[in-house]
């Protein structure tokens, strides 16, 4: 554990950056073999729009990373936050109770929010517009998003009091965990399952990009799949039944042009059918 932090107290932007293309590139050696479905579009052109989008977050968390790191450095200093509060315990479960704590705020909470005020789905929506989920879809996120993801993950460091480390963990953890569940990937149905009652599966994701509600307003989990089960949010549908995408954008020039994925969060927004 002691080897892990320390690791990740000094991680080199390369190696994060290895982290991020690393895990991409894995997957989609796996998806390629292993398909869930087998979606006959143009993958490149299809990578590419994504490939943007992951760049201007890149760029995005890159500019604010000195708040990010101002805050967790101040939440030690000032033994702020919840981690500081209830210590000392042990480190490993110092550790697994930050990571819990992050994710709950970082991802759940950011992602639930994003769902229930209009002005902030209208940032989100870009990334359920895609309709061909493989793993270059989990970071298919407006710049606008990325920013409204970064106050959350900042929100979440200060109430928790999480060391940088944590922090470099965290993210590490969040962008494999996002690209092994958007990943268009066939796991045997049993071990999804299992796998689901404790991270967020490729199965359980899956359900989240369906193209109408109730569907798309459940399974907000990142890598931590307690938050759905403990907070009612958990639901399941065969991947049979599967249509991803959003049923108010599901026309290509909309979904599959980045002029207009660009423009989205600014057009007059649209409201649901319900399944």
């Amino acid at each position: 554990m002691n080897d892990i932090i320390a690791y990740f107290s000094t991680i080199p932007s390369t190696h994060r950056s290895l982290i991020l293309v690393g895990g991409i590139t894995i997957f989609w050696l796996i998806e390629n073999a292993f398909p869930l479905f087998r979606m006959e579009y143009k993958k490149w052109p299809h990578a590419g729009i994504n490939f943007f989008f992951t760049f201007t977050t890149i760029v995005v968390n890159f500019v604010l990373a000195f708040i990010l790191i101002r805050t967790a450095e101040w939440t030690i200093e000032n033994h702020f936050g919840l981690l500081q509060w209830i210590s000392p315990m042990p480190i490993w479960l110092y550790t697994v109770l930050g990571l819990l704590l992050l994710d709950l705020i970082g991802a759940y909470l950011a992602h639930y929010v994003e769902h229930k005020f209009k002005y902030l789905w209208q940032f989100h929506l870009v990334h359920h517009t895609d309709t061909w989920i493989d793993t270059t879809t989990a970071n298919r996120h407006h710049p606008g998003e990325s920013v409204i993801r970064f106050v959350f993950t900042t929100v979440g460091v200060l109430i928790v009091g999480a060391p940088m480390w944590m922090v470099f963990l965290y993210q590490s953890l969040s962008v494999v965990a996002s690209q092994f569940n958007h990943a268009n990937i066939a796991l045997p149905e049993k071990l999804d399952t299992f796998l689901s009652y404790f991270i967020v599966s490729p199965n359980m994701h899956k359900v989240h990009h369906h193209y109408v509600l109730p569907y798309t307003d459940s399974n907000y989990g990142n890598i931590f799949s307690i938050w759905d089960r403990l907070f009612g949010t958990f639901t399941t549908l065969p991947k049979e039944k599967l249509i991803y995408g959003v049923d108010t954008h599901m026309k290509s020039e909309e979904n599959n042009e980045l002029k207009n994925l660009l423009k989205i969060p600014f057009q007059k927004s649209r409201s649901f059918k319900n399944s």
